[in-house]
């Protein structure tokens, strides 16, 4: 009776670990206006629960939200053309990319996340550049900086004149 008790004011997830089956990567489309990621109603962060009990509910996954991400990383200088490519490859594989720019050693990246909370998406954030080291071909810099800030701080910011994206929205460019 407790476990039901639990389960009910928990959603079902007392006691579950929960883990993100896809990484934190969608399958959605083109992205919106202004460079955001479609809206309505999708596929929310893959989180399901990996134990369950006979006797429990189907459980039912937290609303994702999106998150806008700055990821700045540093390292050796590396030739503009490999390291342009690296950030078209890297643009192709990842979801929501929106932004980058780059010097021969420095590059920042924007794009939106979909994630439960700031936490998994500074973590998605935090991975992305090792994950996508090699098969996008990367230098091995290290990440020197992060910014994760909701959709709505993120407008509000924009509506302020502070924050604006960089004059070339979309795309890979040189600082």
């Amino acid at each position: 009776m407790e476990r039901r008790r639990e389960a009910a004011l928990t959603g079902g997830t007392a006691g579950r670990r929960l883990t993100s089956i896809d990484g934190g990567r969608g399958s959605e489309g083109p992205a919106g206006p202004a460079g955001e990621p479609p809206q309505g109603p999708g596929p929310a962060r893959g989180v399901r629960p990996d134990q369950r009990g006979a006797g429990d509910p189907p459980a039912v996954p937290e609303q994702a939200r999106l998150w806008h991400v700055v990821l700045s990383v540093s390292g050796q200088v590396t030739p503009l053309s490999e390291l342009r490519a690296g950030l078209e490859r890297l643009a192709h594989d990842h979801s929501f990319f929106l932004t980058a720019r780059y010097a021969a050693d420095h590059a920042e990246i924007r794009y939106w996340e979909q994630a439960r909370d700031l936490h998994d998406a500074a973590a998605i954030a935090l991975r992305l550049w090792g994950e996508h080291k090699a098969t996008a071909k990367l230098p091995p810099w290290e990440i020197v900086g992060l910014e994760v800030v909701d959709r709505a701080t993120y407008h509000k910011r924009v509506a302020e004149g502070f924050g604006d994206p960089p004059p070339q929205l979309g795309g890979v460019h040189p600082y």
